[in-house]
């Protein structure tokens, strides 16, 4: 897992690794809470990378929306690939997330959000 500081630390940009699973989900939702923790209330989940993914990886996307939530901030799903966008609509998740396709998009829409806050 990759963490990218964005917009004076207001947000981040985490790329996630190829897999998304029980195995791994404990030690992955707890780094992103961390960050959470120190006031980074808007998040990037950059999910190119995940080639596997299943129920608990997903629980991991509705923790951290909830905490960023509680602290005005946001989430952004980035560039999931063909069998994750089909597990995130199949779960419905489409209709909490926003999903870019564009990083660059994702990106000057998540330093909007913190300008907004600042």
């Amino acid at each position: 897992m990759q963490i990218t500081p964005l917009a004076e630390n207001c947000a981040a940009l985490i790329t996630l690794p190829k897999q998304l699973v029980i195995e791994q989900t404990p030690t992955i939702r707890a780094a992103i809470l961390q960050l959470l923790s120190q006031g980074v209330s808007h998040l990037i989940l950059d999910l190119h990378n995940i080639e596997k993914v299943d129920a608990s990886g997903l629980s991991i996307f509705i923790t951290v929306m909830n905490q960023a939530q509680k602290q005005q901030g946001n989430i952004l799903l980035l560039s999931p690939p063909h069998n994750v966008k089909a597990l995130i609509e199949l779960t419905e998740l489409h209709f909490i997330f926003d999903i870019y396709e564009n990083k660059s998009a994702a990106i000057k829409f998540i330093t909007r959000q913190c300008q907004l806050v600042l």
